[in-house]
């Protein structure tokens, strides 16, 4: 790659791994640290990655480190059947935005990841079990899970209204 491809690689994509580390960690700081630590890793690689491959190598760069920052900080929670009870919201609510990241951070880290790279960075399940490194019958598990917990959380459109 070169140093042309490389700085039109961070004019394309350094938003959309701001963005998808920064809805996974709720912290710009270090979703900063992050994107800025990654686009530092494919510059001491520059040499060996094609311009191509670039958007996918970023991503499974950030996601790892988002990854060991979470595991250093022992953050990572399971969904048990006993969380489930929890995630059922009833409330009358307006804020829908609000609701869906209430409902997000609730998610185990897999599928909050899968879920935000799916429905919000439009990635395909081939794409995201790259980033992820998970088979894509793993990723489509991870997703479905996701999307059935945010529902619900979330209950119907009624009780947000």
């Amino acid at each position: 790659m070169t140093v042309k491809e490389y700085n039109r690689s961070v004019d394309e994509y350094s938003d959309s791994v701001y963005r998808f580390i920064r809805g996974n960690l709720k912290d710009e700081d270090r979703a900063n640290d992050i994107v800025q630590d990654s686009y530092e890793k494919l510059w001491r690689h520059v040499a060996e990655i094609d311009y191509p491959v670039v958007k996918s190598w970023l991503f499974t760069t950030a996601y790892h480190n988002m990854i060991d920052i979470i595991r250093k900080e022992k953050k990572t929670t399971t969904l048990e059947e006993s969380h489930l009870q929890e995630m059922i919201y009833e409330s009358h609510y307006s804020d829908l935005n609000e609701i869906l990241h209430e409902a997000l951070e609730r998610l185990p880290e897999q599928q909050k990841s899968a879920v935000l790279l799916r429905d919000y960075e439009g990635y395909s399940y081939k794409e995201i079990g790259e980033v992820m490194g998970l088979s894509e019958a793993q990723v489509k598990i991870n997703i479905y899970r996701g999307r059935l917990s945010l529902k619900n959380y979330i209950g119907t459109i009624e009780t947000v209204i």
